[in-house]
């Protein structure tokens, strides 16, 4: 009897080791699978002004709308977080307001070369006020909605844009048609 006891001990003892050795690798393997995803995920920075061409055109339809193109020009993929905050004009006191019903099912990631688009409703006939503005202030926003990197002032094609109390801007979408669908 003693020297099955001893026999099942031994074996015993000897699953514990291995047991305890391929835990310590699949912890191991887990903290460097985790490691190599945060490096991955380190390499997708915010889109802003510093890493990417901004243009804005009048769109041919709907009446009443530019369409905001911003061009990935840096090395690494980008996030279009939210909208752009957007000033009309050199004296606008606030940011266009955002189309909330234009939210996105997820962020727009650009990679190098690729583009994202926003659009603009520059009036309506229900606003109420407003002027013809010859630049548009251009800022990105962070993943917490706040302004991220500095503004891009761009020239509003046609010697300027009427714009009102009823402008407001679409969050940033992979293509154009959705961007000026709303």
């Amino acid at each position: 009897m003693r020297i099955t006891t001893r026999f099942a001990s031994r074996s015993a003892a000897s699953s514990m080791v291995v047991a305890a050795a391929l835990a310590l690798v699949g912890v191991q393997a887990a903290g460097q699978t985790a490691s190599a995803a945060t490096k991955r995920a380190a390499t997708v920075v915010t889109c802003t002004a510093a890493n990417t061409a901004l243009t804005v055109t009048e769109a041919p339809r709907p009446i009443n709308h530019l369409l905001l193109k911003a061009t990935n020009t840096g090395t690494q993929p980008c996030y279009a977080y939210s909208a752009p905050y957007l000033r009309a004009g050199a004296d606008a006191q606030a940011p266009l307001p955002w189309a909330p019903e234009t939210t996105p099912q997820a962020v727009v990631v650009l990679k190098p070369g690729e583009s994202a688009y926003a659009g603009i409703l520059t009036y309506s006939p229900d606003g109420e006020g407003g002027g013809t503005e010859k630049t548009l202030g251009v800022i990105f926003a962070d993943g917490k909605e706040n302004p991220a990197g500095k503004e891009k002032t761009l020239k509003l094609p046609n010697d300027g844009v009427f714009f009102n109390s009823a402008a407001t801007v679409t969050y940033w979408q992979d293509n154009s048609q959705d961007a000026l669908s709303w």
